[in-house]
C-alpha cells in the first residue's frame, strides 16, 4: 500500500468520514453508526460481523498504550504498584468506550483502501 492511501485512510478514518466521498458523517449519534453514507450511499457494514475487525484494532490499541505505560511508570516513577495497577486498570476499562467510534472508522477507511468496491 503506498504511504499516500496509508495516510488518506489515517486521516479520514480519524475524522469519522466516509473513505469514498469524504463528506459523509459515519455515526448518527455517539454510539449509533450509519448504514450507509448520507452523501455517496456507500454500505459502510459491508457483510455481517464486519467490524470484528475493528473490535481487534480498539483492543490492540488499548493493550498497545496501557502496556508499555504501566512498566514504564513502573520503572520511571516512584508510584505505588496498587495505584499504577488500578490506574491502568480504569484506562483499559475506559479507553476503549472512547476509542470505538475511531477504530470502527479506521477499519472502513483501511479496508476501502485495500477493496474499494
Amino acid at each position: 500500500m503506498k504511504l499516500k492511501n496509508f495516510a488518506r485512510a489515517l486521516r479520514y478514518g480519524f475524522r469519522l468520514k466516509c473513505p469514498k466521498c469524504e463528506q459523509g458523517s459515519l455515526f448518527q449519534r455517539r454510539f449509533s453508526m450509519a448504514t450507509h453514507c448520507p452523501e455517496c450511499g456507500l454500505k459502510f457494514e459491508r457483510e455481517p460481523g464486519y467490524f470484528v475487525g475493528a473490535m481487534y484494532l480498539n483492543y490492540g490499541a488499548t493493550v498497545g498504550i496501557a502496556f508499555p505505560g504501566y512498566f514504564l511508570l513502573e520503572v520511571f516513577t516512584g508510584i505505588p504498584f496498587a495505584l499504577n495497577l488500578v490506574g491502568w486498570g480504569l484506562f483499559s476499562a475506559i479507553f476503549p468506550v472512547f476509542f470505538y467510534r475511531y477504530s470502527r472508522s479506521l477499519w472502513l477507511s483501511f479496508d476501502y483502501v485495500f477493496n474499494p468496491k
